[in-house]
């Protein structure tokens, strides 16, 4: 998970999440980002598959906002 510039938290998956980083602050990576500029990565999980990763990213997005930063939190 990301924050944005603007205190946005964008959620996504990536293999290599440095690279990832450096693509949405280049603008290349999202639409959302590019508008919102990432500034650092505030949560990461791993998961055993793209499947498995794809199936959380989805969870992650459902949640409120206050549920995301207890998330943050948790760790």
């Amino acid at each position: 998970m990301l924050e944005c510039r603007d205190g946005s938290l964008y959620t996504g998956i990536a293999r290599d999440v440095a690279q990832r980083l450096a693509a949405h602050r280049d603008g290349t990576a999202s639409k959302y980002t590019r508008a919102r500029t990432p500034v650092s990565v505030v949560y990461r999980e791993h998961s055993p598959s793209r499947s498995a990763a794809l199936k959380r990213e989805a969870e992650i997005k459902r949640l409120s906002r206050a549920r995301k930063l207890a998330l943050l939190r948790q760790g």
